[in-house]
């Protein structure tokens, strides 16, 4: 048994992220594996990463650069990243944040320096099931509401995946397509590629009440414009968005 302890105790410890106890002088010292990545995402809590002089974002830690992100982005928003984790040195240090990034191909992720960023936690997550044509909004893990959403059209299907809330805007008209506002996520449509921006997705009011809970939108979630109306003040950006069939 005492074999059996040793061996699994050297496991844990060898184990990604894994971190040692050193004594140093009579002091307790923390050390990590060095490069081991540790998430920092869950159920209840995740974080936005805000750039606010921008960022660029590398393929790995040191690798070759997958896109420069300035201060805002074409719609004039600040630049923000869901984070996924970090990556640690020997001293439990961030060397990296990985962030994911609201490019083409859909659930992209990319390293950015910690200096670059500035977190903030986020206590909402938003969960789309398209089958049921169903969106529920969670706070710190509990369910606070859930409503029946419109959702894209055979020929223009809702992106399924992981991905985060990116901009927040308000039209000039409230009673137009938008509702009172759109709520952007950074997946992109699998198919209108030629649509301007690249075919955003972004969850948001409507005019024309009817198409709830029916698959008739470009890739958007349409909601009610009242549901849309509770739902805003809670999915602030960095939040969590999971769309699944």
């Amino acid at each position: 048994m005492r074999r059996l302890a040793i061996v699994l105790l050297a496991l844990l410890l060898a184990s990604c992220g894994a971190q040692r106890h050193a004594a140093v002088k009579g002091k307790t010292v923390v050390r990590c594996a060095t490069g081991s990545f540790q998430p920092n995402a869950t159920a209840k809590l995740s974080y936005a990463g805000v750039a606010a002089n921008g960022a660029v974002a590398y393929a790995k830690p040191g690798g070759n650069v997958l896109a420069r992100f300035g201060k805002v982005n074409v719609n004039n928003y600040p630049t923000v990243f869901g984070v996924v984790g970090k990556v640690v040195t020997r001293q439990c240090k961030t060397a990296w944040y990985r962030v994911q990034l609201p490019v083409r191909p859909n659930g992209k992720t990319g390293y950015v320096r910690p200096w670059r960023l500035q977190l903030a936690p986020v206590r909402a997550r938003i969960v789309v099931d398209i089958s049921e044509r169903r969106l529920t909004l969670y706070r710190s893990g509990k369910k606070l509401l859930s409503s029946p959403v419109a959702v894209g059209a055979p020929a223009t299907p809702t992106p399924t995946g992981r991905f985060y809330v990116n901009q927040r805007l308000v039209p000039s008209d409230s009673s137009g397509p938008f509702g009172p506002g759109a709520i952007g996520i950074s997946a992109f449509s699998n198919v209108l590629t030629g649509w301007a921006q690249g075919g955003p997705v972004a969850i948001h009011g409507t005019n024309e009440p009817w198409s709830i809970g029916h698959p008739v939108s470009n890739g958007c979630v349409r909601l009610p414009n009242a549901v849309l109306a509770r739902i805003w003040p809670l999915a602030v950006a960095g939040t969590p968005v999971i769309i699944h069939a």
